[in-house]
């Protein structure tokens, strides 16, 4: 019996849907957006989401299909660039990825290295999402608890403080050797006498704003501060005048990257908890700084 071509494909079209007797079909995966990935993420954090924060899609757009996710500390263009080249095209950052906390815009638009960063993205399909105040706010800090583990500190964390470690007596240089080694922070910084006993640190990841009523050197039992930058006439200048006033205190200025990137690796791990779908990768920021 001849049938038409239109007959024929409605045909063919009708086994495909019905499959083959016997066997089971898979219905197609749906597509995973950055939106859906976000919200997972929402859900996963265990605390209420704020209504004002810098936790938000920064670039590109939500309803991106994603393909793979990278974390990082900070995505810069060539994070960004690494990250596209892997595939990966959802990428969550703790830091700004348009250099400013609020990651605005309105003053770059005219900026060459702006607009080759945002076409780059665009033209790459990729989103690029914040995630800085929740995960710092979640219980534990995710930055608190991978640098501790990182540092091999894990063990020396005060129960009552993330950011507070406990040691017996190790000599200054030793500490900022392990650091150095641990993080591969480069060109950190310190202040202080390299054979001074410590037993104990205070820590501030990231960004240190220098409150004198707070200063966590003025307290007796706090013996090193670790910081990732910091202002050198506030924070560096007490430290230093402490030193010069006969206390044994010491300042370790790490770098921003290297004293929150740890924080970021183990983002990649928690994510995997709750997205199985697509590969997900830490992908590290490169030290700013070559010396």
């Amino acid at each position: 019996m001849d049938i038409s071509r239109r007959q024929f494909l409605q045909t063919s079209a009708a086994v495909a849907v019905a499959g083959v007797p016997g066997q089971k079909t898979t219905p197609a995966r749906a597509a995973l957006t950055a939106a859906d990935i976000i919200q997972r993420i929402k859900e996963q954090v265990a605390i209420p989401w704020r209504a004002q924060t810098v936790d938000n899609v920064v670039a590109g757009r939500p309803d991106i299909r994603v393909r793979g996710i990278a974390t990082t500390m900070m995505s810069t263009l060539d994070v960004v660039q690494r990250a596209s080249a892997a595939g990966l095209n959802l990428i969550i950052t703790h830091e700004p990825t348009f250099y400013t906390h609020q990651d605005t815009t309105e003053t770059l638009k005219t900026d060459a290295t702006y607009q080759f960063k945002d076409a780059f993205i665009r033209d790459h399909d990729i989103a690029i999402f914040r995630f800085h105040d929740h995960w710092h706010a979640m219980k534990p800090d995710g930055i608190a608890f991978g640098m501790a583990r990182e540092l091999g500190w894990d063990k020396n964390v005060e129960p009552a403080n993330q950011r507070e470690f406990t040691f017996t007596g190790v000599p200054l240089e030793v500490l900022v050797a392990r650091i150095r080694e641990r993080l591969g922070a480069s060109t950190m910084r310190v202040v202080g006498d390299p054979k001074m006993l410590v037993n104990r640190v205070a820590a501030s990841w990231g960004y240190y704003t220098y409150n004198p009523a707070n200063f966590p050197l003025t307290r007796p039992d706090v013996d090193v501060f670790v910081v990732g930058e910091t202002r050198e006439w506030e924070t560096v200048e007490h430290a230093q005048d402490m030193g010069a006033s006969g206390k044994k205190k010491a300042l370790i200025v790490i770098g921003h990257v290297a004293s929150e990137q740890a924080g970021m690796k183990y983002c990649a791990e928690w994510l995997k908890g709750f997205v199985t779908e697509v590969p997900v990768e830490y992908v590290p920021a490169s030290e700013p700084f070559w010396k």
